[in-house]
């Protein structure tokens, strides 16, 4: 079954998304010794740069970026149905807000989901920005974010003290000890884990998420990727110019994160990799679109399709294997092995999706949040889902 005004290539991206958000994210809960500032001693390095490089701070711009292009879409939905779009893309905010609440607390402490709720609401309260103003305003998002994790990191540089690995690793045995145990434990460990969360959400990740919305609305209302032909130039440029740029940023950013974790040096890696990071993802972007001209296409937009139910199943599957909900392998697992959960789960996640999108027009999440859009009962809901 396939929904009406969907856009296959912004499926197939998000649905692409979806494999560097869970390379990322899979460390998390494999390892306690994920952004702790010092390095996992049971760790491979070579692994780790290979993430840190290309993965980490990369494609949750990615989906930050089509979250933005969405908001376009939705509000041709709201037009196409004749009603207001404030109530609307209101309760959507707050459907989204509410499974990113239980997803953080019950699952994966590092949840993007309310965030993405909360900014979706600032990028209603912007939505009159014209285009060009729209694309000022996220590379100013980005130039001042970045430019003042950088200055901060010279700083560092002046004034860091040593990083007390003794007490880390402390930390890190109690929290291992605490996603290893019951149920009850694994979210009280998540809990404790929230406050420190939303500090690096806040400083870290929300200017440049809020850029990429930008980014992506101006995007969606110039139908750069329904009409990706028409902005060869664009491609070209990201290619040509974003691609090496962002690469170089992200190498940098890698090594240190890789070989220097918790050194003085690192702050600035990390505001090296906010300037660097969206060029990177706009490449990712030139070479997708260049992807998705074959049948690769018909092999990620199903994921894409599912995205919200995907995201929140491979913390889910991840919380089976690796807390305390299940195996509780977390720390237990070498670096190859979490390569190979990492693999099989998305390869799983694209045949199960592929599956799933030949039988219902929603995932289940997808239905829930459709719901708490539309406002209607489950009765009134089911109909209007069906073909």
């Amino acid at each position: 079954m396939s929904a009406p005004h969907r856009i296959a290539r912004v499926d197939a991206l998000r649905g692409f998304a979806l494999f560097g958000i869970l390379a990322v994210n899979v460390w998390a809960f494999a390892t306690g010794y994920y952004a702790s500032g010092i390095a996992d001693p049971a760790g491979h390095p070579v692994i780790q740069l290979i993430v840190s490089t290309l993965f980490e701070t990369k494609f949750y711009l990615l989906f930050s970026f089509l979250f933005g292009y969405s908001f376009t879409l939705q509000l041709d939905s709201a037009a196409r149905a004749d009603v207001a779009f404030v109530p609307r893309i209101i309760r959507r905010q707050l459907g989204l807000a509410a499974i990113g609440v239980a997803h953080a607390v019950l699952l994966f402490h590092g949840d993007i989901l309310t965030a993405y709720a909360v900014l979706g609401m600032v990028l209603l309260a912007l939505r009159g920005l014209s285009s060009p103003r729209a694309v000022r305003v996220a590379i100013g998002l980005v130039l001042i974010a970045g430019t003042a994790w950088t200055l901060l990191g010279v700083l560092d540089l002046f004034t860091h003290s040593q990083v007390d690995a003794a007490a880390v690793s402390t930390r890190v045995a109690d929290s291992v000890a605490g996603f290893r145990g019951t149920p009850e434990t694994v979210v009280a460990e998540h809990l404790r884990q929230l406050p420190g969360t939303l500090v690096v959400v806040l400083l870290v990740q929300a200017p440049s998420a809020l850029a990429m919305f930008l980014l992506g609305f101006a995007a969606g209302r110039e139908r750069v990727l329904a009409e990706p032909e028409r902005h060869r130039a664009l491609w070209s440029w990201l290619l040509r110019a974003g691609l090496p740029v962002g690469l170089t940023g992200a190498a940098f950013y890698g090594y240190v994160a890789t070989y220097h974790p918790g050194s003085p040096v690192e702050t600035l890696a990390i505001g090296v990799g906010m300037l660097t990071a969206p060029l990177l993802t706009g490449g990712y972007v030139a070479l997708l679109l260049r992807l998705c001209e074959t049948r690769a296409v018909a092999v990620f937009a199903p994921a894409g399709r599912l995205a919200l139910t995907n995201y929140v199943a491979q913390s889910a599957v991840l919380s089976v294997v690796f807390l305390g909900y299940g195996l509780g392998l977390i720390g237990r697992l070498p670096a190859p092995a979490v390569v190979c959960v990492t693999i099989a789960l998305y390869a799983a996640q694209l045949a199960v999706s592929a599956w799933w999108v030949r039988r219902h027009r929603y995932g289940p999440l997808e239905w829930l949040l459709r719901a708490a859009t539309l406002g209607r009962g489950p009765r009134r809901i089911r109909r209007a889902l069906l073909p």
